[in-house]
């Protein structure tokens, strides 16, 4: 159809970016607030960033049924990361 949508360059780029970059980074932080520990200004940047990119990114996802379980999973991880720093900040 013409009025298809290709993704997949942005889709790669989407991925590639979350692999090498978001996902390491992100699971960092949430070994530290697993771990009792506070956020930093630095965290808190980095997530917000992370969640912004992440809404720029959801027309392309919803486009993709098939990369819908990453984003939900994604979601899933970054809610988990701040329940706990809410947490955190409440003990601290």
């Amino acid at each position: 159809m013409a009025d298809e949508i290709d993704d997949t360059g942005t889709l790669k780029a989407l991925l590639d970016r979350l692999n090498n970059f978001r996902l390491p980074r992100t699971m960092a932080v949430k070994k530290r607030v697993d771990a009792g520990e506070r956020l930093t200004d630095e965290d808190i940047t980095f997530l917000k960033g992370a969640l912004e990119d992440a809404q720029r990114g959801q027309q392309v996802w919803a486009r993709n049924p098939d990369m819908h379980k990453i984003g939900v999973q994604i979601v899933e991880l970054y809610d988990d990361i701040i329940s706990k720093a809410v947490e955190n900040e409440k003990k601290a």
